[in-house]
């Protein structure tokens, strides 16, 4: 392996590994600068709707939607496996997410498991993701609380 290859090896890395920092901090302009303005993105496991094509900044502000009425989540992201080839490189990680909600006084969570895999293209000054796929192998917990979230947040926009 070269120096070259362990420069965008660390790079991507560094890259992927602001998916969660920019979700759980709230850092949006973060989260979003890990996208191409376009993205393909495929959450078919967790949701059931297929993948689609979008604007990465309609991407952002959805998930922003989704999951920043929670009380916390805390994203991890490990196991990198880059395939790096020229300007183009697939990035595959395990994850686990968890979703914090106080209901009534008790926290409650759900969490999800599995594994991300991410196409990414060289640009000028590093990598952009232009596809997401998360493969769910295991849950737990209430999905009841992504409702209960959806709510809240409809409540502080009003």
């Amino acid at each position: 392996m070269t120096h070259d290859d362990l420069v965008d090896r660390a790079n991507i890395t560094d890259h992927i590994l602001k998916y969660a920092t920019g979700i759980d901090q709230h850092q949006w302009d973060l989260y979003r600068s890990i996208y191409a303005d376009e993205a393909t993105l495929d959450f078919s496991s967790w949701s059931g709707t297929p993948a689609s094509t979008m604007p990465a900044d309609d991407w952002v502000a959805g998930v922003r939607a989704t999951l920043e009425p929670f009380d916390a989540t805390q994203h991890v992201l490990t196991n990198f496996v880059l395939d790096v080839n020229g300007d183009s490189a697939t990035c595959t990680c395990y994850m686990s997410a968890h979703h914090h909600l106080v209901v009534d006084g008790d926290r409650q969570m759900h969490s999800i498991g599995g594994y991300y895999v991410h196409e990414l293209g060289r640009v000028k000054n590093g990598w952009l993701i232009h596809k997401t796929t998360l493969n769910v192998t295991w849950e737990m917990g209430d999905r009841g609380l992504f409702d209960l979230a959806a709510k809240r947040g409809a409540k502080k926009m009003v």
